[in-house]
């Protein structure tokens, strides 16, 4: 199967690498070739760790390598299926789903990776609402076997077959959620996340200890606010956004203090400093 991937940042590009370990082409794009060309750069680094770990072989390496194209123009692309991966900003997704109905061929699945935002907005700009749906992959792409799939209001069923199948060869497990905001991933870990942020920002504990707490008393493998970091502190103010929006329940209102973080370029690991330095 051709799969084109829009978007080769973190999630874009892990996406892609798992297709194409699983034996897709794949035609990744972004804004410009140096994005692509560093999206790509990660999925060597990871590949080169997997055959250093014992976990894939040279030549599985240089083949799911080889699977990947370099697509920097979105022009009559031959895929059977589209999967949008960029930055979590309804305007910018849509832009880019008009794009693709006028783009790809008429029966060419369109999905988008999106973690929070309404598909059925994302189907309202195309021409094609049965042929798009939700792929919300969980982060680190390669690792995490979680797939949520979200149908729109006019989601067809072959549609949906048709992602669920994919998902199922990709080595993912599949759950079909409905399309409210957050879905079920999102909607149960970001007020997670918040209201660990309120903690630090009432002078409840200090990050470290609040992170401990969770990871000792909890069992979670990372506590929330050095989560927080790894997702990108900017993801976590958009994702909460469109639940607080979606939902108008103040439960959902984004701590002052991540605004502030947010506000001062703090995003986490991405930019090297968040709740902690990097």
């Amino acid at each position: 199967m051709e799969i084109l991937i829009v978007g080769a940042g973190q999630m874009g590009a892990g996406i892609a690498q798992v297709a194409a370990q699983h034996g897709h082409t794949v035609l990744l794009n972004d804004r410009d070739n140096e994005l692509i060309e560093r999206g790509i750069a990660v999925i060597r680094k990871n590949l080169d760790r997997a055959v250093e770990k014992s976990r894939i072989t040279k030549a599985e390496r240089d083949n799911a390598l080889a699977n990947i194209c370099a697509t920097p123009h979105l022009t009559n692309v031959e895929v059977e299926v589209a999967i949008e991966a960029v930055t979590e900003d309804l305007t910018t997704k849509r832009a880019i789903f008009e794009v693709l109905d006028q783009q790809t061929r008429p029966e060419a699945v369109l999905a988008s990776n999106t973690s929070s935002i309404s598909i059925t907005a994302l189907a309202a700009v195309t021409r094609c609402a049965p042929r798009v749906i939700g792929m919300h992959f969980m982060n680190p792409v390669p690792v995490m076997p979680l797939v949520e799939i979200i149908r729109g209001l006019e989601t067809s069923g072959e549609t949906f077959d048709t992602v669920k199948a994919l998902a199922v060869q990709l080595g993912k497990t599949p759950v079909e959620t409905r399309d409210f905001p957050g879905f079920v991933a999102n909607r149960v870990l970001m007020p997670m996340i918040n209201e660990a942020i309120y903690a630090l920002y009432e002078g409840v504990a200090s990050a470290e200890a609040i992170d401990t707490v969770m990871k000792l008393g909890a069992n979670h493998p990372m506590g929330p606010l050095e989560l927080a970091d790894f997702i990108g502190l900017d993801t976590c103010l958009a994702i909460m956004n469109v639940l607080h929006e979606g939902f108008g329940d103040s439960k959902y209102r984004p701590c002052p203090l991540l605004r502030q973080y947010v506000a001062a370029g703090r995003l986490g690991r991405k930019s090297g400093r968040g709740f902690y330095e990097y």
